[in-house]
């Protein structure tokens, strides 16, 4: 009898109140996942799609010391309106770096490789691959953001060859609009591509945008993880490089809209 009695006062504590159980330690990854449907899909100011839209998702994985990885696609239709290819309709990335906070400052330092499967006419077979590696640098203060990607591949999206050492600058600000979920941006970069006066036409230039995103899960938690997004770019590309076979001005302004989901 004394056994049981024992047994259940043991019990009793262990539910008692202000008897606290060791809570289990947070694990230090996590695995993300996102996808989102465009309008069109523009690319530091170029459309990838010719103004077609894009389906587009990734994952990311991220450890609680700074280091990720992680996985991106969209489907395209440069490769063959634009770099002749005969297939190819997909563009995948793959990343990884490292990112930080200090106070109200970040940084991010990584790698990148753009990745696109398929295969070129017999006339184009000889040109430089769409296949492009870059390494990147930001550095961030609460609202803005500056980021230096430097291109270490032979060609640069098959612009080239020898350019390798082209380099896209990018200042950026995103403004959260108080507690409305309403999120508010711009942008300036360049895009200079290496021994561009090789070129009949060069094909550097500079481009523009502004944002304005709305989180819907300010309107319940259906909407949580959603995002609403709306912006204007336009760059200042020349023409006679920038325009795809089906006379389509890549780099003209435009406004595109777009659905995302986090999970």
């Amino acid at each position: 009898m004394k056994k049981i009695v024992s047994a259940l006062a043991l019990v009793g504590m262990v539910g008692a109140p202000g008897v606290v159980m060791a809570d289990e330690p947070a694990s230090p990854h996590t695995l993300t996942a996102n996808v989102s449907l465009t309008s069109n899909y523009v690319f530091r100011g170029i459309s990838q799609t010719g103004g077609e839209p894009a389906i587009q998702g990734g994952f990311d994985y991220a450890h609680a010391s700074g280091f990720y990885l992680g996985t991106w696609g969209s489907n395209v239709g440069w490769l063959t309106d634009f770099q002749g290819y005969k297939s190819g309709s997909m563009e995948l990335d793959v990343y990884g770096g490292y990112r930080n906070t200090v106070g109200d400052f970040s940084y991010d330092v990584g790698a990148i490789r753009y990745m696109y499967p398929g295969s070129k006419n017999a006339d184009t077979a000889a040109l430089p691959g769409a296949w492009t590696s870059e390494i990147y640098g930001s550095l961030g203060w609460k609202w803005f953001t500056a980021k230096y990607s430097h291109y270490v591949s032979d060609s640069v999206f098959g612009v080239g060859p020898n350019t390798n050492g082209s380099y896209y600058l990018d200042l950026s600000g995103s403004l959260p609009v108080g507690e409305t979920g309403l999120t508010l941006g711009a942008h300036w970069g360049t895009f200079n591509f290496k021994n561009d006066s090789d070129f009949a036409v060069s094909p550097s230039y500079d481009d523009w945008k502004v944002s304005a995103t709305y989180d819907l899960g300010k309107l319940g938690k259906l909407g949580s993880g959603t995002t609403l997004g709306l912006m204007y770019t336009d760059t200042n590309a020349e023409k006679g490089f920038w325009t795809d076979a089906n006379g389509e001005y890549l780099g003209k302004g435009t406004t595109t809209v777009w659905v995302s989901k986090a999970f």
